[in-house]
């Protein structure tokens, strides 16, 4: 499965937001990661799906939600939509995950779902069959520049071992702390979509982009 760079425009410039999201995937970035956050789950807010619209007509790099938001099944079909084309949601944040997994998918969008870094796999075994990818959080979300929690290569192993075993093409997404020094080796271990943030938008967009998809690559 191909490796693909997902920048996560909540470290980009919000009064040149368009101008980045285009740097990023003008220098070959396939997906744009737009974190949701409300307050709730996380402590930070961060936009909604009007933020999603405006840069919607830039480009049709595959748009990749993640909403770390409760009770996210309210918001699936504004994100849908609003141009997007994968929406991950919390295991933790859903009474009902599965209800929410088919909302996702019968909006018309790629339905993944997100494990915080201490949620075992388990809680999405089941679940596997029905996804498009499941996104590792390897840092506690809410928050930029953490550092990657070691611990996760073991989960990001077993999860591909588990959807190896059982012959399907779901993806796994990784998302936090992701950067120039450690994104070969947590290809590595299993993750074949990577999200990054500070290592994109942090000084020359193109440049960034390019060295992280070498190692990847």
């Amino acid at each position: 499965m191909k490796n693909i760079l997902a920048p996560s425009i909540l470290s980009a410039d919000f009064a040149n937001l368009g101008r980045d999201v285009l740097a990023a995937v003008n220098a070959g970035a396939e997906y744009v990661h737009i974190d949701v956050m409300d307050g709730m789950f996380v402590p930070q807010i961060s936009f909604g799906h009007p933020i999603v619209k405006s840069i919607r007509p830039l480009t049709d790099a595959i748009f990749d939600a993640h909403l770390m938001v409760e009770e996210p099944g309210r918001y699936v079909e504004e994100f849908a939509k609003a141009g997007c084309d994968i929406i991950s949601v919390h295991a933790e944040a859903c009474t009902h995950l599965d209800r929410v997994v088919h909302q996702i998918k019968d909006a018309g969008a790629r339905a993944a779902v997100a494990l915080n870094p201490s949620t075992p796999l388990n809680v999405i075994e089941y679940l596997l069959p029905e996804l498009d990818m499941v996104l590792i959080m390897t840092v506690n979300p809410g928050f930029g520049n953490q550092k990657y929690i070691p611990y996760c290569d073991e989960k990001i192993r077993q999860l591909r071992t588990m959807i190896n075993e059982k012959g399907l093409s779901v993806r796994i997404q990784v998302d936090g702390g992701i950067k120039a020094g450690n994104i070969a080796h947590v290809a590595e271990c299993g993750a074949d979509t990577f999200v990054a943030g500070s290592a994109v938008f942090g000084g020359d967009i193109k440049a960034n982009v390019e060295a992280l998809l070498k190692e990847i690559r």
